[in-house]
């Protein structure tokens, strides 16, 4: 791999934060708000989805504007958009699923990649491009916590990130497994939060989020 982004730091500091807000920005104009309200909540990161043509300026100005913020780029289906995504200043890629070309492409960048995965063929994927965190999408619809624990019995390195379907109410039964290394989750800053621009209410709930990992780890 050529010199980039350390994935170990970057896993270390996904790790340490618990929860990864995923969020979809329509306009990037709210960029600073979502960035602001997160930072005010205690969550410092996000992951930016490509689902919407604002992804790319809102990447660029949230890493600006917050550059203690930890800000990754989601939903990335194409090694343009690693392009895109890296030159604005995301910090590690996520992907719905596993595109060979896209992991070789991040990790020839060096740029940390963690990749949607459902079954044993997928994670094995994994393996033999040198990964051991992987995202486990879409985590409720696939079978939930159950189907994590029964993956992670023959890969003994692989550690996970849940998303889809996590919510304040069922993310603390995922973190408190040793091998889920974080949650990615939308419900901390819905787009319908950010539309309305109701920022308060997104710092309030990056707050609750916070805590929830603490109690879900202390136990």
């Amino acid at each position: 791999m050529s010199g980039g982004i350390n994935m170990n730091a970057v896993l270390k500091q996904l790790q340490d934060l618990g929860v990864v807000p995923v969020v979809v920005l329509d306009d990037a104009k709210d960029a600073e708000a979502l960035g602001e309200a997160l930072c005010e909540g205690g969550l410092f990161c996000a992951e930016v989805t490509f689902r919407t043509a604002a992804a790319e300026e809102s990447i660029r100005i949230m890493t600006k504007k917050f550059p203690e913020m930890l800000i990754g780029a989601g939903t990335v289906l194409t090694t343009e958009q690693v392009d895109r995504a890296t030159a604005a200043g995301a910090k590690f890629i996520v992907s719905p699923g596993f595109n060979p070309k896209v992991v070789a492409y991040c990790q020839k960048k060096g740029i940390p990649v963690t990749p949607g995965i459902q079954t044993p063929s997928e994670i094995e994927q994994a393996l033999e491009f040198g990964l051991e965190a992987v995202k486990f999408f879409p985590a409720e619809a696939a079978g939930g916590l159950a189907m994590i624990k029964a993956l992670a019995g023959p890969y003994v390195n692989v550690k996970f990130m849940p998303t889809g379907g996590i919510s304040l109410g069922n993310a603390p039964e995922y973190l408190s497994y040793n091998r889920v290394f974080a949650v990615g989750g939308s419900w901390i800053a819905k787009k319908e939060l950010i539309n309305a621009g109701k920022f308060a209410e997104i710092a309030a709930l990056a707050k609750e989020a916070v805590a929830m990992v603490s109690a879900a780890r202390a136990k």
